[in-house]
């Protein structure tokens, strides 16, 4: 047991870990420093703080959205390891499965709410077929970075190299001096 006393309060160092891990997760995740407070039942200024007591640097905001991707488990990883905030990959059968659990209402519900969550990213890279990489460029009016793995339409799962990816990631994070420079 981690506990420690502050004055008449008994605090368990677990629980309070617990909640900062939540916290951190749901943020990542993409949601608002507000969604998080309202699901957690904190103050919005609570996020905010923490997130100020750890942060490391300000750079650009980046998003990466791909399908079909067979090692979508392993991008994941290595994505969260390089501090992408937003993160949305599907496999064939999760994207189908996605599909047929909805309502043509829902799906064009997320699909608006992605669409308005992505406008603000610095930078979205969009994995998937040429297709998909030009309506996203289209959709967003922003700087989409296309990593192409197929002409559509593209049914099954592809394999994408992560250090490939992890490569690109870490030159749209650059701040854009350091990018001018290479």
């Amino acid at each position: 047991m981690d506990f420690v006393r502050v004055g008449d309060k008994l605090l368990d160092r677990r629980k309070i870990a617990a909640a900062v891990d939540e916290i951190l997760t749901l943020r990542c995740r993409g949601y608002s420093q507000a969604e998080t407070a309202r699901r957690l039942g904190v103050d919005r200024s609570f996020v905010s703080r923490l997130e100020s007591l750890g942060e490391v640097r300000r750079g650009r905001r980046v998003a990466v959205i791909g399908f079909p991707l067979a090692n979508k488990e392993e991008l994941e990883k290595m994505l969260e390891e390089e501090g992408v905030e937003y993160i949305l990959l599907l496999t064939e059968d999760e994207r189908w499965e996605f599909l047929r659990q909805r309502s043509g209402v829902e799906v064009f519900n997320f699909l608006m709410e992605t669409v308005a969550r992505l406008r603000e990213f610095d930078a979205v890279i969009i994995i998937g077929s040429d297709y998909r990489i030009r309506l996203s460029e289209a959709l967003l009016g922003r700087e989409v970075i296309g990593v192409e793995i197929g002409t559509s339409p593209i049914r099954e799962d592809r394999t994408l190299e992560a250090e490939k990816l992890r490569h690109l990631v870490r030159q749209v994070l650059l701040p854009a001096k350091e990018r001018r420079k290479r």
